[in-house]
């Protein structure tokens, strides 16, 4: 076997073709790493919002809260049914109007959507991870409202102590900034329940309801009371489920486009590796010529380049992957197929990721030096050496 010292002094000979090659492998590497982690980050995002003792009810058929109905009499049925969790003699279920609203992106020159819901006084109780890290809670009937920490000063009047408009000629002050963890709720406006009915009529009904259960083993029973009543035309679903649906189509959509980019780029990558293995390979037809004469069988040539191949992958796998896993620090906005709203994502590293990019990488190296080193193996000796 060809010591690996030899194919590091040989990369080090060529450093400009080396160099070339090894960024075109790592822009590749980045381009798949980054879009991987970024669907990674939509499914955190949305799947964390979700727990698994609570549940949540939406009228049949529809897909997310914004296309959901359920009327005023319905929620009293939800807070009756079985393993529905009590806070003294009051059964913990919260309703919520959700609803879209148009605004302006600060520095974009355009126009985006909002998710705004309608929340309860006590839904700070309900969800008791969100905390307020500026500000104050909106006051109950007041034209007031509290945003996600991803919307702080990313729209026009979203940031404390501005206002924008609900609906037309009807101002809402922003009076609070809440986090929770990360979740999709960051990336929402909460205002007052009472407010956002009757700005868009919606009295008498509420988009979906939330109820925790005594654990998320009583699931069962409490899905089973609420669908099997056909009049009621309700579907209830664990929360952390009904994240995850959620989240499907954009993390596909995420992770499908960066492939395909990621594909194209690294057939150029793969034909810059063998172009630079092919130009190893002409140059060094001597050396090639001195190690088949000293004893090294045709495999041992054909092992050695392909190793100097992957070595150059194995670099450049490793640099796009460092330049990916910088992305953590990036958040990145784009709408939510589910709510037709704009949301905030971050990249999310795994190792799992980082594996999957460097093997990538490995592969382009073992194609791309695969013809080469087939060539440099069938090199004869003597023709070698006379430097035909």
């Amino acid at each position: 076997m060809i010591p690996i010292r030899y194919n590091l002094r040989s990369l080090a000979t060529r450093k400009t073709n080396t160099a070339a090659t090894i960024l075109g492998i790592a822009l590749v590497v980045f381009v798949l790493a980054a879009s991987l982690m970024l669907s990674a980050g939509v499914k955190k995002t949305l799947t964390s919002s979700g727990r698994a003792d609570v549940a949540i009810v939406t009228r049949k058929g529809s897909d997310a809260e914004l296309s959901s109905i359920v009327e005023d009499p319905q929620v009293s049925l939800v807070k009756a049914a079985p393993g529905v969790k009590k806070n003294g003699d009051r059964p913990a279920v919260i309703a919520e109007v959700v609803v879209v609203t148009t605004m302006e992106k600060l520095g974009a020159n355009g126009l985006s959507n909002v998710t705004v819901r309608g929340v309860p006084p006590d839904v700070m109780t309900f969800r008791r991870g969100v905390e307020l890290v500026a500000g104050r809670f909106a006051q109950p009937g007041a034209d007031e409202a509290v945003i996600g920490a991803r919307l702080r000063g990313r729209f026009a009047g979203l940031d404390l102590g501005q206002t924008f408009e609900l609906k037309k000629s009807q101002p809402l002050t922003v009076v609070g900034v809440f986090e929770d963890s990360g979740s999709a709720y960051e990336s929402e406006v909460w205002v007052d329940f009472d407010v956002v009915r009757a700005a868009y009529h919606r009295v008498g009904a509420v988009s979906a309801v939330r109820a925790m259960l005594e654990s998320p083993a009583a699931f069962d029973a409490f899905q089973a009371t609420i669908e099997q009543d056909k009049r009621l035309q309700l579907s209830a679903l664990r929360e952390t489920y009904f994240y995850e649906k959620q989240s499907e189509g954009i993390a596909l959509f995420v992770g499908i486009l960066g492939s395909v980019v990621a594909a194209f780029f690294s057939l150029g990558a793969m034909i810059g590796a063998a172009i630079t293995m092919y130009a190893a390979v002409a140059n060094r037809q001597k050396e090639i010529g001195v190690l088949r004469a000293l004893g090294f069988a045709r495999r041992s040539v054909l092992s050695c380049f392909l190793i100097e191949s992957m070595l150059i992958a194995l670099f450049g796998g490793a640099i796009g992957s460092v330049g990916a896993l910088s992305m953590r620090f990036v958040k990145f906005s784009m709408m939510n197929f589910a709510t037709f709203s704009e949301m905030s994502f971050t990249f999310q590293p795994t190792w799992t990721i980082v594996g999957i990019s460097l093997a990538f990488a490995l592969g382009m190296g073992l194609l791309g030096g695969l013809l080469p080193a087939v060539r440099a193996a069938r090199v004869s000796p003597v023709t070698a050496m006379r430097g035909g």
